[in-house]
């Protein structure tokens, strides 16, 4: 049986180990992935560049040029995962009931097959009439975007028109996602030995405050005001440690959260909610003492409302799919934000699937070759116009 060659090239990208190595010490990285991926569209016929986003840890950047000038239209994906711990066969694609699986499949390697496949077609069937289509793989997105901000620095406004990262959205046209914040929240005490009460503060203790007020806070922004489009912001406790052994009482507790950002929010408005917190908590108790700082950040984005694009891809979503597209935002965050905040507007889409980040990740093998046809349905009726 002859699969199609967007599942072939799927299930080569999914055997590359591209584990991001600023999550996971050791991680092989995106070089391997990247000289795989340089490979296929130097064979489809792009001009093709590796883009040193990260030491050892390249870009890929290819161009298919029209005959004609005209506009420029971007396909982005990042080739990084995360990491595999507890997964038996993570780099061992296997198709099963219409699915492939294994790390990467579903986020995103299912959808920088479906754009690879897309230039690749566009180019053998006799090319661009005019503009140019560009096609990025990234670096670094699961960790901190250096990929895509190594991108915008080298390709933005004029040079690009729009973009479509084909993040997994399982074919909803996607013109919006939330940002996020992490604080960095530090209590502190008197160590002593856990016989003297007198002496030791529990630093530890006076985190469980600083807790019970975040969940307070957690539940009024969940019941409080909704974005019309991304919906409510949200909070949870992502890590904490404290203490060195048992019978000490302890002197430090570190405490991460994460806050989901939406559009209209000030950047700083996560730093602001703790410190409001601990200085409430200050005033209760003059011996409370704590600090938080923010982080890293990354800010929410909604594309132009009267943008075409996205319409062009409902478009093309319906007369391939013979039914109507479903459109709106996500929760999760993107490289889409990168682009749009540079002045590139952008829309997400791509195939569907389940398991991001999870120990059983698989993406559906008829939605990565759905995804190709339509990006290269709307490439071609973008770069037509003017």
């Amino acid at each position: 049986m002859i699969r199609d060659p967007a599942v072939n090239l799927l299930a080569r990208l999914v055997a590359v180990d591209s584990v991001n190595p600023a999550l996971v010490p050791g991680g092989a990285g995106e070089q391997p992935i990247a000289e795989l991926v340089a490979g296929e569209l130097r064979a489809a016929g792009l001009a093709v560049e590796l883009q040193p986003a990260v030491p050892g840890r390249p870009n890929v950047i290819a161009e298919l040029r029209g005959r004609r000038p005209g506009r420029t239209l971007l396909f982005c994906g990042h080739l990084d995962t995360v990491g595999v711990e507890g997964m038996e066969r993570p780099f061992d694609p296997v198709e099963r009931n219409g699915r492939l699986y294994g790390r990467g499949a579903y986020d995103m390697k299912g959808g920088v097959a479906a754009m690879i496949d897309a230039a690749r077609q566009l180019a053998l069937e006799g090319g661009l009439e005019r503009g140019r289509l560009l096609v990025a793989g990234v670096a670094d997105e699961e960790h901190a975007s250096l990929g895509a901000e190594a991108l915008v620095r080298a390709h933005r406004p004029p040079q690009v028109d729009a973009a479509i990262v084909t993040e997994p959205t399982e074919l909803r046209v996607v013109v919006g996602h939330k940002g996020f914040a992490w604080v960095r929240v530090e209590t502190r005490g008197v160590a002593a030995h856990g016989s003297d009460f007198t002496a030791g503060r529990d630093a530890i203790l006076r985190m469980g405050r600083v807790l019970g007020r975040v969940e307070q806070l957690e539940r009024a922004l969940r019941e409080g005001p909704a974005h019309p489009l991304l919906g409510p912001p949200s909070l949870h406790a992502s890590l904490i440690a404290g203490g060195k052994e048992l019978s000490t009482y302890p002197e430090r507790c570190v405490l991460e959260v994460e806050r989901r950002t939406v559009a209209g929010e000030a950047d700083d408005t996560a730093l602001t909610e703790v410190r409001a917190i601990l200085a409430a908590l200050s005033r209760e108790d003059a011996g409370f003492a704590a600090s938080a700082e923010q982080t890293f950040a990354r800010r929410p984005y909604v594309a132009p409302a009267e943008w075409p694009l996205p319409s062009l891809l409902a478009d093309a979503v319906e007369r391939r799919r013979g039914g109507p597209a479903d459109r709106g935002a996500v929760a999760f965050w993107t490289d889409a934000a990168i682009l749009g905040h540079a002045g590139i507007p952008t829309v997400v889409f791509g195939p569907g699937g389940e398991g991001a980040h999870a120990l059983v990740e698989s993406v559906r093998l008829d939605e990565v070759t759905a995804c190709r046809d339509i990006l290269v349905d709307v490439a071609r009726r973008f770069l037509a116009e003017d």
